[in-house]
């Protein structure tokens, strides 16, 4: 039975995976949220949907819409600002709908305590997009590490996790390029992996940051069964030489006790595959959100230590010694 949704957020990098999410699982876009207007990909989506700049006309139409309508609207999308996501999911749940946030579900873990309560008072669920736990590569690694710590418990495995997205200016005068709204690199585009990671090789037992550039962000985690070397970064100028020699401006790349994990392919599915794990009745909550909002939250009051113990061998091209 085709679902009713609405969207906040419509104008980012991420919104058209949502609005073809919605589309792909036959369900109906009814109004859109962007303090931006010029919104032109609705019309290969959802031509017809209301769209609003004003929160408060867009929380207006809502309202009216479930007391004239017997089809509710069931589902609230939030591709915001991530500074915003609380906020916006909060609404979300108030006005009788469930949230599917993007990643990161929020900045800190006290917001994921607060949301909680406001679950239990509405009686509705709070999804987060956590996309990689979907990735075929991904979760083929996991059920190979599981049957390895089945016959070891104490294995420990060996992990670098390099992430490199090239960025123009334009990203340090976004909220992307401001902590406060973004909360950083780590939680801007690294909470997915860290969440990823924990899920295959257990929690953050420690956690070293050896760099912290406006950016540039990267350290050390001991995992419980693995150790992981990570360095995530915007600035072009650290992608290695034969990748921009051909043109790429990304570089992804994992490797588990020195062997490659290949996953560069498959993304662009990952959003319609989490919304029908969502609609199926399955779905990543709030708890499975904590881990990752903890272990950024933990990055972005630490301090930078430098070229000790051991770190990813990128961060030399940051801290030469």
């Amino acid at each position: 039975m085709k679902k009713n949704f609405a969207l906040i957020g419509a104008s980012g990098y991420i919104a058209p995976r949502h609005m073809k999410a919605i589309k792909e699982t036959g369900n109906e876009l009814v109004a859109a949220l962007d303090s931006y207007d010029g919104i032109g990909i609705m019309d290969s989506n959802f031509p017809q949907a209301d769209f609003f700049t004003e929160l408060e006309r867009f929380e207006d139409f809502v309202g009216r819409w479930d007391r004239e309508h017997d089809d509710k609207i069931e589902y609230m999308s939030i591709a915001s600002p991530n500074y915003l996501h609380k906020s916006h999911i909060r609404l979300a749940l108030k006005n009788g709908a469930h949230a599917i946030c993007e990643k990161p579900l929020v900045l800190n873990p006290a917001d994921i305590d607060e949301l909680k309560i406001i679950e239990k008072e509405t009686g509705k669920k709070v999804y987060n997009i956590l996309q990689l736990r979907l990735h075929q590569s991904i979760i083929d690694l996991k059920e190979r590490v599981a049957k390895e710590l089945a016959q070891n418990p104490d294995k420990m495995y060996d992990i670098d996790l390099t992430y490199l997205t090239s960025r123009g200016k334009w990203y340090f005068e976004s909220w992307k390029g401001k902590q406060e709204k973004s909360g950083g690199i780590a939680s801007n585009i690294g909470v997915h992996f860290y969440d990823m990671l924990c899920w295959i090789f257990g929690d953050v037992e420690e956690n070293i940051v050896h760099v912290k550039t406006a950016d540039t962000n990267a350290g050390y985690f001991k995992l419980k069964n693995a150790t992981v070397r990570w360095f995530l970064s915007v600035n072009y100028d650290y992608i290695p030489e034969d990748i921009r020699a051909s043109g790429m401006r990304t570089y992804r790349s994992i490797t588990v006790d020195g062997d490659e994990i290949e996953f560069s392919g498959g993304f662009t599915d990952l959003h319609t595959k989490s919304y029908e794990h969502i609609l199926n009745g399955g779905g990543f909550g709030l708890d499975e959100a904590y881990g990752s909002i903890r272990t950024v939250s933990t990055i972005r009051h630490l301090s930078a230590v430098g070229l000790q113990g051991d770190y990813h061998s990128f961060c030399e091209k940051v801290l030469k010694k």
